[in-house]
């Protein structure tokens, strides 16, 4: 091998080391989110998430269900949240009444689970607009309608999550990008962050809260950092993504992600930091790259 050769191969190695680096203590707590790394680039198996999650300074693995819990305990990671156990759950949810017996069985059920396992928050949504949720002719369900139905099926999750100790975060999602199923949600009922807020303020439970997905945010709203700030005290847990595209959290997007991990740490934030973005390169770099962006 010529010299140069070797000093090119030493030189690549070194700058993928580095990529790969994170902080020796961490301000936030990290957590991985399953499905971006188990249908997509590697397509990793729950073992493997466990060990690149593990590596890049994440100590959870999150919205997995209970077939997978043993699978954290066996590599000592956490679930920061659970799924709500119910079925096509972002769509199907508590803006339609006519759900909510199925949606209330079905997700206290969940929480039960997660709390005999120790898992701490259970997602949650709003749904998706239309009376049959995958059938836009079926007919819009009117906002105030949707926002009567929602506290009042919140109420009643939220007395069960209180009873067991378990938080229930309510997901807002962007509904603008049509481009990917899981880069946007058009239909999605709870696409506004401060709509949703004021309905989980109605509530009134400190076990019901909001799911903070900068991704979705910025793609609706933008103005982050005073966001956060406006909504700090039903914050239950974060989501991240770069925008567009959903992906990494590098400089080919626009979200400034150190000025999010500054704010969160500023307002006091104890939960946990979920990165939850579609990786187009080396996931484990993409996951690690992640991890020191929210803490730069």
């Amino acid at each position: 091998m010529h010299r140069r050769d070797a000093l090119a191969l030493s030189a690549g190695a070194c700058l993928a080391a580095g990529a790969a680096e994170v902080p020796a203590r961490l301000k936030l707590k990290h957590s991985v989110v399953g499905w971006c790394f188990r249908s997509h680039g590697e397509k990793w198996d729950i073992d493997t998430l466990c060990q690149k999650a593990k590596a890049a300074g994440c100590a959870s693995v999150e919205l997995v269900g209970p077939e997978d819990w043993p699978a954290l305990a066996r590599h000592g990671m956490s679930c920061a949240i659970g799924p709500s156990g119910t079925a096509q759950s972002f769509m199907r949810a508590w803006n339609n009444k006519a759900l909510h017996a199925e949606l209330l069985a079905k997700s206290t059920a969940m929480l039960d689970k997660c709390a005999a396992e120790g898992i701490k928050s259970s997602i949650g949504f709003v749904g998706f607009q239309y009376r049959d949720a995958g059938n836009p002719k079926s007919g819009v369900i009117p906002r105030d309608e949707a926002a009567r139905s929602c506290v009042e099926g919140w109420k009643m999750l939220a007395r069960h999550a209180e009873k067991v100790g378990v938080t229930v975060c309510i997901e807002h999602l962007n509904s603008r990008v049509s481009d990917h199923p899981m880069k946007g949600h058009p239909g999605y009922q709870g696409d506004d962050i401060d709509w949703v807020a004021s309905l989980v303020r109605q509530v009134d439970s400190p076990r019901l809260k909001i799911l903070f997905d900068v991704y979705h945010v910025q793609v609706m709203h933008g103005d982050l950092v005073r966001r956060l700030e406006a909504l700090k005290d039903v914050i239950g847990h974060v989501h991240t993504a770069g925008n567009p595209g959903r992906g990494e959290l590098d400089s080919n997007q626009e979200i400034g992600y150190a000025a999010i991990g500054r704010a969160l740490n500023r307002l006091g934030y104890q939960g946990w930091v979920g990165h939850e973005f579609i990786p187009t390169r080396d996931p484990a770099v993409g996951l690690a790259e992640a991890v020191r962006a929210v803490e730069a």
